[in-house]
């Protein structure tokens, strides 16, 4: 990938990067360049040198090292099998696969126990099967692939956005109004590159949410709030209700769970429904994860479509 300067703003090498690259966090930026393989006009650079007009900024990414993951016992909350995909209910808390500071538990661990080896290889020994993931403390419906076919299909569903995905989630305010489309750009965080942030076009990936508020609590100034994604960013759910302001309950990026006036003790996120063509007999099927207690305060009496 080749990158050439326009201008002479003198900004740092590793931020002027960072600012076009959303995908690559700004210590990796300056792991790559430390490790040449970002180069100015050919040449080795530092992170910190300034950038100037007409430069011509090469940047190689290497291949990762693969991780072989080990299969590991670890029960799970299965909501349909075949021998082409599995539907699990995520718990909140678990990773879906292996990575720097979790290597092992987690949800490919327990499937390459499960399905003894037999998932989708298109996403390489670090993801075997996985077509999309939940954040760590996310909970709800996952689908895995468990062979190529199936993954191909899958894929194919979730970029031509015909799979539907509908989450539940607990604000912290009230979102207004009650029924809304947010449409944004998502990118990294300018600063934070831990978290994602609304960002002006062109930059980020365009970010589509349907919401609807279902039940209000007055007395803590919370609501249960029903979330359709026609786009799948990173945190965009958690990133989108931060935009309207009201952050979801038990947010340790975009919230301060302390000062929050419920404290469940997890994520208020639960991704409560997945529908989806089957990748061999196109049947549309539709599953709902069972909704956490933690939710029980504001589901109780609401009729959920």
């Amino acid at each position: 990938m080749e990158l050439r300067v326009d201008d002479n703003s003198g900004e740092r090498l590793d931020a002027w990067l960072a600012a076009r690259l959303p995908e690559l966090s700004r210590s990796r930026i300056q792991a790559l360049i430390r490790e040449q393989f970002i180069q100015v006009n050919g040449q080795p650079a530092k992170p910190r040198d300034a950038v100037k007009a007409g430069s011509l900024i090469s940047v190689a990414i290497p291949e990762a090292v693969p991780l072989e993951a080990a299969a590991q016992d670890i029960p799970l909350s299965i909501l349909f099998e075949d021998e082409h995909i599995v539907v699990l209910d995520k718990e909140s808390g678990i990773v879906v696969h292996p990575a720097a500071g979790n290597p092992d538990g987690t949800l490919v661990n327990a499937l390459l126990h499960h399905c003894k080896g037999q998932l989708s290889g298109i996403g390489g020994v670090e993801r075997p099967g996985i077509v999309h993931r939940l954040d760590k403390d996310t909970s709800g419906c996952l689908v895995v692939a468990k062979t190529d076919v199936a993954h191909q299909s899958l894929v194919k569903q979730f970029a031509g956005r015909t799979m539907q995905k509908l989450y539940l989630c607990v604000t912290q305010g009230i979102p207004k109004p009650g029924t809304d489309t947010v449409f944004t750009h998502l990118g990294r965080h300018p600063v934070n590159r831990q978290k994602m942030a609304v960002v002006n076009p062109p930059g980020g990936k365009a970010s589509i949410t349907d919401y609807e508020v279902l039940h209000v609590d007055a007395a803590t100034i919370t609501a249960l709030v029903l979330c359709h994604l026609h786009t799948g960013r990173t945190h965009q759910i958690r990133v989108h209700m931060l935009h309207k302001g009201t952050p979801l309950i038990g947010d340790p990026i975009y919230a301060q769970p302390q000062r929050q006036s419920v404290k469940p003790g997890r994520l208020m996120l639960h991704a409560w429904r997945l529908e989806l063509d089957h990748p061999v007999t196109n049947e549309r099927l539709k599953f709902e994860a069972p909704i956490p207690c933690e939710f029980t305060p504001w589901i109780q009496g609401v009729e959920l479509p």
